[in-house]
């Protein structure tokens, strides 16, 4: 989609607890301060991590008369009617209608997705350009992509997230003919090198491998993330007192730097978009087309 319309990141994993919310949040202030006009939408109607970041930043901007940079951001309720079909097509238009608002103005739209699947869920990853799926460094955590036999370590079966992706990967193709970059971020990674650190390395690639994604480094287990989200800060913030309401640590500053690796893994095109700013938008939001298609595939299944 490069230079025309806006590039979708979608953060996606079926596994509570794995550092989406905080991915997407930091992904969106940091393509902010990098001056790209972003969208957010967060589709998970049960927790609200992205929205409850979102209206913690504000709070915090308002009460202290800071100038922070905000995204553009859309929460999608899910829809409780007695039909599953009416429900379906009320979500999607909400979807579109978030979609279709901001596809000629934002550069990047990043959509934040709950830890089950849904049909928000589902669209959200067909839709995507860049998927990044954050999984907690643990052989534990591994089973949302795939089981793993416990004598070789090779991935046995694919987990139903995986086939999802798989789905909607297959889904964009017929689309648009194009292909989902999928990025698995290893999270909490250990900040000591283990046997069991190394295992786990091994085995993502080899499941990597075998779904045709990638493998990037995350973001260390720290604390310092439990008062940024109470705030709505994030590493990418000035470091001072009076943005972070106290002294910023030597955690804040390795944790910055962690963010900034994983971006620069992401190979999001930052460039494209700054250069397709100076070009005319295309007439028609290919998104829209993108989410048009994907409605006649839900008609299909209902």
């Amino acid at each position: 989609m490069a230079g025309h319309g806006v590039h979708v990141i979608v953060a996606g994993n079926e596994k509570g607890g794995s550092g989406k919310s905080t991915t997407a949040f930091h992904l969106a202030i940091y393509l902010l301060y990098q001056g790209f006009r972003v969208a957010s939408i967060d589709v998970d109607s049960r927790q609200q991590t992205l929205t409850h970041y979102v209206r913690n930043r504000r709070a915090w901007a308002r009460d202290r008369g800071l100038a922070l940079p905000h995204s553009t951001h859309f929460h999608l309720p899910v829809g409780r009617g007695d039909s599953l079909k009416e429900n379906h097509r009320l979500e999607f238009d909400l979807f579109r209608q978030a979609v279709g608002e901001v596809e000629h103005d934002a550069d990047f739209l990043i959509i934040d997705t709950p830890g089950f699947d849904t049909n928000l869920t589902r669209l959200a990853h067909s839709l995507a350009d860049t998927l990044v799926t954050p999984i907690n460094d643990s052989l534990i955590d591994l089973n949302v992509m795939a089981q793993i036999d416990p004598v070789t370590g090779e991935p046995r079966e694919m987990s139903h997230y995986s086939r999802l992706v798989q789905r909607a990967r297959a889904e964009r193709l017929a689309i648009d003919g194009k292909t989902v970059d999928w990025v698995l971020v290893r999270n909490r990674i250990s900040m000591l090198s283990s046997r069991n650190m190394r295992q786990v390395q091994n085995t993502l690639e080899r499941i990597s491998l075998r779904l045709g994604a990638r493998v990037a480094d995350g973001i260390a287990d720290r604390v310092i993330f439990r008062s940024l989200f109470s705030s709505g800060m994030t590493v990418f913030d000035p470091l001072d007192e009076d943005m972070l309401g106290g002294l910023p640590s030597a955690s804040h500053l390795s944790a910055r730097q962690e963010y900034r690796g994983l971006v620069q893994a992401l190979n999001l095109p930052t460039s494209q978009r700054a250069s397709a700013r100076l070009a005319l938008r295309a007439s028609t939001a290919p998104a829209e087309k993108r989410a048009d298609r994907f409605l006649h595939m839900l008609k299909s299944e209902t």
